[in-house]
């Protein structure tokens, strides 16, 4: 079970080594509730703190300590890979393992005596699950069967976040790096500005993408086929039946952890396209999305854990492919860390910009027509190019 080899018809042999590791990342969005559960067994609220220092802290430093990882499967043991059931049920067990866990924190949150920082920390603990949910949902969302894209569904409630798989299938991956797209963020774009423009901006795009799909199919807007009414009940079933349980004052709660966890959303957007744009043809369209428009990080333990999101630039370039299959592209541009990490810096603009900004540049060769750049801020850049 830990590993397994796959034999094409053509020769090629490859061993999957991180198998049993897929399993065991089961395991990292658990660990937001070490901090619960070790107030439960101590009483004292600092152990609340351990998920936070665990995800900015140590896997971060394990990442550089481990390294990254470059290999690809070939492409002729492919199609076995995505066969095998065992990948498939991974992402399935998650599922009840995060709306066990998200119920949980919320009971702990009504019944414990805690400080406002207590209250603040299991927040953000129940915020980071919700991010683990939202990346669940991205994986079976791409997907096309009714099972994966219903347990998709049910994933992202957890955030009620659950419009993500139409605005991002339909609005994201057709506009992405270009200026028209409101989840790429711009060169010189502070994560909170681009939080501002993205979060609210992602509902009202899927709700004009999924009513212009269902107007070419001669249905109303306001159907059961409407899959952001949809999520919208499935959201509103969870919230309300914890509700109903926990009593209203749980409300709170729940909204605050809502918005955490959709923030760990636009965190992973902001670094996941920052300033990069696709060329304009001729005709006025954008050309097709490539691995060189999506920033890449191979870091061993930050993928594993992340279902390999951070190989954004062959999700981007090859959207239905299952994560255990996607590859590194030597032409993709580099983040210097993971994205644990790379969080981290995005939360203070000016050493982002310091460290992102060159990368962006050089990236696109100092041609600032290959950027997607904050309009207001183009001059600066301009004469940063000059100065170079």
């Amino acid at each position: 079970m830990w590993t397994k080899t796959f034999r094409s018809d053509s020769g090629d042999t490859y061993v999957d080594h991180k198998r049993g590791l897929w399993l065991i990342s089961l395991l990292i969005p658990m660990m937001t509730l070490l901090g619960p559960f070790g107030y439960l067994m101590s009483g004292n609220e600092w152990v609340l703190a351990i998920p936070i220092v665990v995800f900015y802290g140590l896997i971060p430093l394990l990442d550089k300590i481990i390294g990254e990882d470059t290999s690809n499967p070939p492409e002729s043991i492919v199609p076995q890979l995505e066969a095998d059931p065992f990948y498939r049920l991974i992402t399935f067990l998650l599922v009840p393992m995060l709306v066990a866990g998200f119920a949980f924190t919320a009971w702990f949150a009504v019944n414990q005596p805690l400080s406002t920082w207590g209250w603040i920390a299991v927040v953000v603990n129940n915020g980071f699950l919700c991010g683990y949910a939202i990346n669940l949902g991205h994986e079976m969302g791409h997907k096309t069967s009714l099972y994966e894209r219903w347990a998709a569904k049910v994933s992202l409630s957890l955030a009620a976040y659950g419009h993500f798989n139409v605005e991002h299938n339909l609005g994201h991956h057709a506009t992405v790096a270009t200026p028209e797209d409101s989840a790429s963020s711009k060169l010189g774009e502070s994560i909170y500005g681009f939080f501002w423009r993205e979060y609210p901006g992602a509902f009202v795009r899927a709700w004009r993408l999924e009513a212009k799909r269902l107007s070419r199919r001669k249905q109303s807007t306001w159907n059961w086929n409407n899959e952001v009414l949809q999520s919208v009940i499935v959201a509103l079933v969870i919230y309300g039946t914890i509700v109903l349980w926990l009593g209203i004052e749980v409300l709170p709660f729940l909204l605050a952890t809502a918005l955490w966890g959709g923030f760990q959303l636009t965190s992973a957007n902001y670094i996941e396209h920052y300033g990069l744009q696709r060329k304009r043809m001729d005709n006025g369209r954008f050309e097709l999305c490539k691995p060189c428009h999506s920033w890449n990080s191979n870091y061993l333990l930050s993928n594993w854990s992340l279902f390999h999101l951070q190989r954004h630039s062959d999700h981007h370039a090859y959207p239905m492919r299952r994560y255990q299959s996607l590859r590194h592209f030597d032409e993709s541009p580099q983040l210097p860390a993971g994205y644990y990490t790379m969080f981290l810096l995005a939360y203070c603009p000016p050493l982002w910009f310091k460290i992102m900004d060159p990368l962006v540049l050089k990236h696109a060769q100092q041609d600032l027509e290959r950027v997607n750049v904050l309009p207001q801020k183009k001059q600066l850049y301009e004469a940063m190019i000059q100065r170079a």
